[in-house]
């Protein structure tokens, strides 16, 4: 009866795993997208999420969804990123919002605003605040979602041929700079050049510019900046944090199975912890470099501090005033910054303030 009861187990079991074999196909489709980045692959960290986003999503689906990464001007120029997900002639890009605030200053939301959040506030704010969800609403209409997958937190106030000693000093000087942050900084005197990452040393060296702002001392310390504009300032008010998303085009999306999207979702999270985490080791160290061949660490002065964030705050309020996208998660996201800042005073920011005090001691 038992021989009985395995056999008829056993051939229940066969049948079921010959139906699961098919069904379990048609559950895993093939899917093969291209992801173009904005950064070439000489930046290993911002690259790199695009690396390590295609590798892991092949891992977690056994090679079902297959993503192929694309260094900058290998498919499009890096500036161009947006657009070719936009027209679905890539399915993703690894990007900065920035990059499109010439279109709509809305899109810089998925990236920082100048004296925004820190990085910490910022994923809290897209993650748990509401923020992801008004800023997919809005660039829905270019055919587009994004996904938060990178970071390079705090950034650097950039490189100088001379000293910054006021705001009077900011008059007439050429800034490679890209972003909301030329757009504040013009209204001070400076005039911002938009320079490719590869082409920025030159133009410093040359004297065609005054001065360029990259990223934070492990990027900048791979382009040489040092050597030809040796004043390197802290810090970048205009980058607090800048989150990099997972651009991806709508049709492609949609057409995904769930759980496809949620495996994509959960890749993207795990490549955003790695990028915070590779910065926030590699920087001290590089800082440390900088300053041995020749960088010449140093501050804003408060007047240029104070001067730009007041301008930024007039800044906004002109956009929310004329443009109905930028109003709506303008008044979202200055209300979560408020809460944010305070919580900041009271835990966080004293007990940095007062560790970081004590090296040395």
């Amino acid at each position: 009866m038992k021989r009985r009861n395995f056999l008829s187990t056993a051939a229940v079991g066969s049948a079921a795993t010959m139906l699961a074999a098919p069904a379990l196909a048609q559950a895993r489709p093939t899917v093969t997208w291209r992801l173009t980045s904005s950064y070439p692959k000489s930046l290993e960290t911002l690259y790199g999420i695009s690396d390590h986003v295609s590798r892991r999503i092949a891992e977690v689906t056994d090679g079902s969804f297959q993503i192929q990464p694309f260094a900058a001007g290998e498919l499009v120029p890096g500036l161009q990123a947006l657009d070719a997900v936009s027209d679905g002639s890539v399915e993703c890009a690894h990007t900065l919002g920035t990059y499109n605030i010439g279109k709509d200053p809305t899109w810089a939301f998925d990236t920082s605003l100048p004296f925004g959040m820190n990085t910490r506030q910022t994923t809290a704010w897209l993650l748990y605040g509401g923020g992801l969800d008004l800023i997919n609403e809005f660039i829905a209409g270019a055919n587009v979602r994004t996904i938060p997958s990178g970071n390079t937190g705090a950034q650097m106030g950039g490189w100088y041929r001379k000293q910054i000693n006021s705001v009077e000093d900011l008059r007439g000087l050429k800034l490679r700079i890209a972003g909301l942050g030329g757009t504040i900084l013009s209204r001070l005197g400076v005039v911002p050049q938009q320079i490719a990452g590869g082409d920025i040393y030159a133009a410093l060296e040359r004297g065609t510019i005054d001065a360029a702002e990259f990223s934070g001392p492990f990027d900048d310390e791979k382009l040489g900046f040092q050597r030809v504009a040796p004043h390197y300032y802290y810090p970048g008010w205009w980058e607090g944090t800048a989150n990099v998303g997972l651009y991806i085009n709508l049709d492609a999306w949609n057409a995904l199975p769930a759980h496809y999207k949620a495996a994509l979702e959960t890749v993207c999270a795990e490549a955003l912890n790695h990028c915070v985490a590779k910065y926030d080791n590699g920087n001290p160290e590089a800082l440390m470099r900088l300053i041995a061949t020749g960088a010449q660490l140093q501050a804003f002065p408060d007047d240029v501090l104070a001067a730009a964030f007041a301008e930024s705050r007039k800044l906004y309020a002109e956009y929310a005033e004329g443009n109905e996208n930028f109003r709506k998660i303008y008044e979202h996201w200055s209300a979560y910054w408020q809460k944010q800042q305070q919580w900041l005073r009271v835990a966080e920011l004293p007990y940095d303030y007062f560790t970081s005090g004590q090296v040395g001691r």
